[in-house]
């Protein structure tokens, strides 16, 4: 496995100033990606290791927007395999093994999925959980994932379901099944990580600089920061602004949809080590999860409600949303959880396509997840749809679309489904990186450069918080952050909690005043 030196992977405000200049200077490239999200930063890194100039521009941030409110799961794709859609399931099972073991097995790990079986469900629900957990099975196996990777499922006893969720009300609970999926560390470190290595092959990564007047041929560029504007030419453009992408490209109609999650301490779960998965009572296929998560924190979702109207730069979690998961996360616990538990909520909006064929798609959650890739008539490709555990595949089926419908030459063919992000290693170099386990789970093989400064640095920002000085500083030197925001709310998670985010803005000030 091929290691990437920080200096050649490292975002800042002194390279991002020095790239403009060269985009300024030059007045082209090969390819140009509009949105820093998983699929867009995705899309650079393709084109950038087949040997093409690029450049991806990001109005603000990376992982702005929908990449960052996943479940922060890696999954093989259950629920599309229930719903009877094999190929998607299959597709999510093959690229969650290429991140498990090449790509970035430092963020993404295994983790045990227990739902146990309670006297109120449903024996048509218990069948079709334990006969997806079955299909994920036969789909690990068609994907080459190894049982050491990931083990196969099986029926578990009552205590072993109370062992991993100690706070479950065991009162007739009849066991319940087991089986193992894959979860990020955090899905917007995972964006970073492929941005970085996007521009250690040569990618320009310009965020907080919006694009204007696109069309297939260029775009203007305007810095957010600074007001500077300069004219972009591209033998290709490619549109992956995510639930943006209808104001990027015309035609270009979708169908939002809003997932939500609560986040909750660990507290509240009593030590939660596993998936939580409980069935939605009168839903057949829907399930809500508790899942563990970094910092003491557990996610708990997921809504699928239609979300018309204007796009919100932050969408935000309804009333309606929030009850529905406390009931139905309350009906396995021993004592219900209320929103006095609660330490924050987050939303995000998933860009599905509207085919406008909308029989037997009542809702979005029924349409397909299937990622679409469009052709303006002026030249703009758009991918929309699919998912973050998909983005390779995505970002792989958009390049080929532009590039088959362009003159830009070809040098290589996709590389991506071999090539490790930043910080990424196998088992054993990671087991022998010396630094805390924290940092090796967030960080990779980079853990050490993280933690090589002075003790003081190592010291958390504030009372409660887990995050260290050395943490900021490294995501202002490496990572591309550029304001308080791009630290508190996409370097780290710590704004996903108001208490904590007001804490940390000191820590944040003083991390760029240093730098």
């Amino acid at each position: 496995m091929s290691m990437i030196a920080v200096g050649n992977a490292s975002l800042n405000a002194a390279r991002r100033t020095r790239e403009l200049d060269w985009l300024d200077t030059t007045g082209r490239v090969d390819v140009l990606v509009i949105g820093g999200g998983v699929t867009g930063a995705g899309v650079a890194l393709d084109a950038a290791a087949r040997g093409l100039t690029v450049a991806l521009v990001e109005k603000h941030d990376l992982a702005f927007g929908t990449s960052r409110w996943s479940s922060k799961l890696v999954h093989g794709g259950l629920r599309y395999l229930a719903s009877g859609h094999v190929g998607i399931a299959y597709e999510s099972a093959v690229e969650r093994g290429i991140l498990m073991k090449t790509t970035a097995p430092h963020l993404v790990h295994p983790v045990p999925q227990v739902a146990p079986w309670f006297p109120q469900a449903k024996f048509a629900q218990a069948a079709l959980l334990r006969g997806a957990f079955l299909g994920g099975d036969v789909l690990r196996t068609f994907a080459r994932t190894s049982d050491d990777h990931l083990p196969h499922s099986r029926r578990v006893s009552s205590a072993e379901v109370l062992r991993y969720a100690p706070t479950v009300r065991p009162e007739g609970l009849r066991g319940g099944f087991l089986t193992w999926d894959g979860q990020l560390y955090d899905d917007a470190r995972l964006v970073v990580a492929i941005a970085r290595t996007a521009a250690s092959y040569g990618a320009r990564i310009i965020t907080h600089c919006a694009a204007e007047q696109v069309t297939g041929r260029g775009a203007v560029l305007v810095d957010q920061l600074s007001g500077r504007r300069l004219d972009l030419d591209a033998g290709i453009v490619i549109n992956a602004a995510g639930i943006w992408a209808g104001q990027v490209a015309s035609g270009i109609k979708l169908r939002p949809s809003r997932g939500t999650h609560l986040v909750f301490p660990q507290s509240a779960f009593g030590g939660l080590s596993a998936v939580l998965t409980v069935p939605v009572p009168g839903e057949l296929r829907r399930v809500v999860m508790a899942i563990p998560a970094p910092d003491g924190r557990v996610y708990v979702g997921l809504t699928d409600e239609e979300a018309p109207g204007p796009v919100s730069d932050v969408p935000r979690a309804t009333e309606p949303e929030i009850d529905f998961l406390l009931t139905t996360i309350s009906a396995a616990v021993r004592v219900p959880l209320t929103r006095a538990d609660l330490l924050g909520t987050y939303a995000g909006l998933r860009p599905l396509l509207d085919t406008g064929h909308h029989k037997g798609e009542n809702k979005t959650a029924d349409i397909s997840r299937r990622h679409a890739v469009i052709t303006s008539a002026d030249g703009i490709v758009t991918i929309v749809g699919g998912k973050l555990t998909t983005y390779r595949r995505m970002a792989e089926d958009a390049l080929d679309t532009a590039l088959d419908q362009s003159e830009v030459e070809v040098r290589r063919p996709c590389l991506t489904h071999r090539i490790p992000l930043v910080g990424a290693a196998g088992r054993a170099q990671l087991a022998a990186v010396r630094a805390p386990a924290r940092f090796v789970e967030k960080y990779g093989i980079e853990a050490t450069d993280v933690i090589a400064v002075e003790p003081e640095l190592l010291a958390p920002i504030a009372p409660g918080l887990s995050t260290t000085h050395a943490e900021l500083r490294f995501a202002v030197r490496h990572e591309g952050a550029l304001t308080e925001d791009d630290l508190l709310d996409r370097r780290t998670r710590i704004g996903l909690s108001a208490a904590d985010r007001a804490l940390a803005v000191p820590a944040a000030r003083e991390a760029f005043a240093a730098v």
